[in-house]
């Protein structure tokens, strides 16, 4: 796209490297996991420097090949006895301070309205809030995971209003592209995530942020039900 930056572009690909290196980390080092996002970056980098996604009229639309790779993926992670090992693995205190990355992918939405390739709704000028829960992130880690001084419950409950905020974000960027079920941003379509780099938004950052927020709360579910069953034991 002519109109954004170049270092918009190289500030959107630092973003989603970091956001699979702090998986990456939190993961204990996974190199399945590296594999199989760098297979969805290098396949994603292929189709979005072509013109595939911007027909939005076909059915099924064509950007459901942005999330199914990775959905398809983050499913058969909590149905398989292998996915389900995976996922209570996972440190919890590097998962966290990953929804940092949250900041500067605001940011980049901002300047992506202000060069005409979204629609304003997307941006924290419109509906998007989600840079709420990048700016609390580190709080989170410092007080939940650094120095224990937050509950389990407030860690677990800013997890699924930070989840809800993922899903409004995501909502309105659904119907913000140009598909037969388009609401949103008619005069200034989400154009920007047909394109290389901004296709890894849907295929890379949202899925590995969307599936931290579940893994915690799985785990956080999980640590409540044993230490509930250990009270019950003693009693």
């Amino acid at each position: 796209m002519e109109q954004v930056s170049t270092i918009l572009e190289g500030i959107f690909i630092a973003t989603t490297i970091i956001t699979v290196w702090q998986f990456y980390r939190a993961s204990n080092c996974s190199k399945f996991f590296l594999l199989i996002a760098v297979l969805i970056a290098i396949s994603q980098f292929f189709i979005g420097r072509t013109n595939f996604y911007e027909n939005g009229n076909t059915i099924p639309p064509r950007f459901l090949l942005l999330i199914a790779p990775a959905i398809v993926s983050i499913v058969l992670l909590f149905i398989t006895k292998q996915g389900k090992y995976f996922l209570d693995s996972i440190n919890l205190k590097h998962l966290s301070i990953l929804h940092t990355v949250r900041i500067p992918v605001e940011i980049v939405l901002y300047y992506l309205f202000v060069a005409k390739t979204i629609p304003q709704i997307m941006t924290f000028e419109g509906r998007n809030l989600d840079i709420i829960a990048g700016l609390t992130a580190p709080i989170i880690y410092y007080f939940g995971f650094v120095k224990n001084r937050i509950s389990t419950n407030l860690i677990l409950t800013w997890n699924i209003l930070s989840l809800g905020l993922l899903l409004n974000i995501v909502f309105i960027a659904i119907l913000s592209t140009t598909t037969p079920f388009q609401k949103f941003g008619f005069n200034q379509p989400n154009i920007a995530i047909a394109h290389f780099p901004f296709n890894w938004l849907p295929s890379i950052i949202v899925p590995l942020v969307l599936l931290s927020h579940l893994t915690t709360i799985r785990q956080l579910l999980l640590r409540k039900r044993k230490t509930t069953a250990n009270i019950s034991v003693k009693n």
